[in-house]
């Protein structure tokens, strides 16, 4: 797991282009605290940087960039290749040759037997770029998952490219506020891919490559995953034992390192699974580290249900608490730690900072469950979306007259596509709030979200099966996925989404749809693979979701609510005052916070 930083431009001299690509990496220094490297060539004007963080043959033989087959491969790459052993195995029948005991190299050694049939090879998190010195091709590929980010940026024949958008900042290339940005984020609560703060800057989209042509500075983008879902399983107990076997696998890939690996453990379902599997594979407990966040605040705690997990696996726990002190000290640092805005990357700065500071590298959560086996309300709620989607736009549009944010959200849906349906589900302020705080009309944000390029949704899924694709491609993608990269790695730890595991999500696609969602209770099909290991206090309770006391901290925080102070636009103030009565969710403020200037 690191970061990685890299410009392809023919204009630049040598000087230049080592200035530029290490200021990028020292300005991601935090995500690659155990080493850096670069890699220069000048005559075609490619500049690669790397800052390391390493977990997986510690030596110096895992240095990046990394060169192979003569130097005629070079490779800086993100992330972590879970089934590397197995294909090093079949490489080492090819009698390919390898120097270290690294995942990089298989990567290499891969693209030289495959080329880029390689890409669909790899399961795990990743996003690298590879100099082809042979085809003189640059590729920059993105996991099949989107668990790893990619920006780039193609102006003037040449290509700028990072894991974090602060890196592009550094260079001497000019970059255009993106005008739409704070429409998207108010609407979301995220910057959706591909968009981001910036027009120039955008993110290579999820199980795609960029072939950049040295010889005529063009590219192309292509994606190298081409899966159907088969829905094939149509037997409960055999979807059982598949998902149960599926994650088992999952799990054991996900704890392969040489450094100390954990998992969160919030005594949510999922956390509790993953730790319990881990504990099962492991087989020895007392190797196994489970990490908890409390507070002294009691209807936030799940103190009792972490306690009950850790007791039975007889783990290492460790347990830390957050009080408002320690909150009020450290909340300025998780905000400066914000790569693209978000409203809810402060929860994980904080457990990544308390994962650092109990010695862990690397962490395992169980982001992509609720997505992929039904936990959210949005599966319940799929069908009436459906229903009043075919309402005609002009009924739609009379919601925001209303009092009511669920009709007033419901003026999303006359957008008649994706994003309308995914707003009036998760949206955080509908248009006309929006268009309030900005200075704007509705007409004008409405022309933004109505054509924001968010994907499609096949019109053939079930509602369910909608929710899912909504849940996953978007939520997951632009908001969990994006926060917990950007807030684990401004500590230097690595969390790792066994969920997510290609061969896991290819066997949920497998499964009838009717098996994976209609259950009488959430992640029915989950919990029922684990129920002979699972308490039933974990999976019979409400779920709670993983969040702070915030509303109550931050509605006194005075260096906090400083930055609204002395604002003309009157809707702003009005939203600050219902913060303070505790009739605003402490996350619009968080949202308000990052659009006013």
């Amino acid at each position: 797991m690191c970061r990685i930083a890299g410009i392809i431009d023919k204009t630049k001299t040598e000087a230049q282009l080592v200035a530029n690509v290490k200021a990028m990496c020292d300005a991601m220094a935090h995500g690659g605290p155990d080493d850096e490297g670069f890699y220069i060539e000048a005559l075609h004007g490619i500049a690669f940087g790397h800052r390391r963080l390493a977990l997986i043959d510690l030596s110096a033989a895992g240095h990046q960039p990394m060169f192979y087959n003569e130097n005629r491969l070079v490779l800086s790459f993100n992330g972590e290749i879970y089934n590397y052993r197995e294909l090093k195995a079949e490489l080492l029948n090819l009698s390919y040759e390898f120097n270290s005991n690294s995942d990089t190299e298989v990567i290499l050694a891969a693209y030289a037997e495959w080329g880029i049939k390689s890409f669909d090879k790899l399961k795990g998190m990743f996003a690298f770029s590879i100099f082809d010195t042979i085809q003189n091709v640059t590729y920059l590929v993105r996991d099949s998952s989107g668990i790893k980010p990619l920006y780039y940026s193609t102006i003037n024949q040449n290509l700028v490219f990072a894991s974090e958008v602060k890196a592009f900042k550094q260079t001497d290339y000019k970059y255009t506020n993106n005008k739409d940005w704070k429409i998207y984020f108010l609407a979301f609560g995220h910057i959706p891919e591909p968009y981001t703060t910036h027009t120039e800057i955008q993110m290579l989209p999820k199980a795609n490559y960029m072939a950049w042509w040295h010889a005529t500075n063009s590219f192309e983008i292509h994606s190298y995953s081409h899966v159907a879902d088969e829905n094939r399983i149509n037997n409960y107990a055999e979807a059982l034992e598949k998902v149960k076997k599926g994650l088992q696998h999952s799990v054991k890939r996900h704890l392969y390192a040489d450094a100390a690996i954990g998992t969160f453990l919030s005594g949510g379902i999922d956390s509790s699974i993953i730790s319990i599997v881990a504990n099962q594979v492991i087989k020895n407990p007392s190797n196994l580290h489970t990490l908890s966040i409390n507070f002294d605040e009691t209807e936030y705690s799940e103190k009792a249900f972490q306690d009950l997990i850790s007791k039975q696996i007889n783990s290492n726990h460790k347990e830390d608490n957050i009080n408002k002190t320690c909150f009020e000290k450290y909340f300025p640092h998780a905000m400066a730690a914000i790569d693209q805005p978000t409203t809810d990357g402060i929860n994980s700065w904080f457990i990544s900072y308390f994962a650092r500071q109990n010695g862990l590298k690397a962490v395992l959560s169980g982001i992509g469950a609720d997505e992929l086996f039904g936990g959210y309300p949005s599966f319940k709620r799929m069908d009436l979306v459906e229903k009043l989607s075919k309402l005609p736009r002009f009924i739609l549009k009379q919601g925001l007259r209303f009092n009511s944010q669920i009709l007033k959200r419901a003026y999303y849906l006359s957008y008649k596509n994706t994003s309308g349906k995914y707003l009036f589900l998760r949206g955080f302020f509908n248009p006309q709030e929006i268009a309030s705080i900005l200075n704007l009309s509705v007409d004008e944000v409405d022309e933004v979200l109505k054509t924001a390029n968010v994907g499609v949704m096949k019109s053939s899924l079930t509602a369910k099966q909608k929710a899912s694709w909504l849940e996953y491609n978007l939520y997951m993608q632009n908001q969990l996925l994006k926060d917990t990269d950007a807030m684990s790695m401004q500590h230097g730890v690595e969390v790792r989404v066994p969920f997510l595991d290609k061969d896991l999500v290819q066997i949920v696609k497998e499964i009838k749809s009717d098996l994976v969602y209609e259950t009488k209770k959430p992640k029915g099909l989950l919990v029922d693979a684990f129920k002979n290991v699972l308490p039933e206090k974990i999976w019979n309770r409400p779920k709670m979701g993983f969040t702070f006391p915030f509303e109550n901290w931050l509605s006194t925080n005075e260096q906090f609510l400083s930055k609204f102070s002395g604002r003309g636009n009157k809707n702003v103030n009005a939203f600050i005052e219902d913060f303070k009565k505790g009739k605003l969710h402490w996350s619009k403020m968080i949202a308000l916070y990052q659009v006013v200037d």
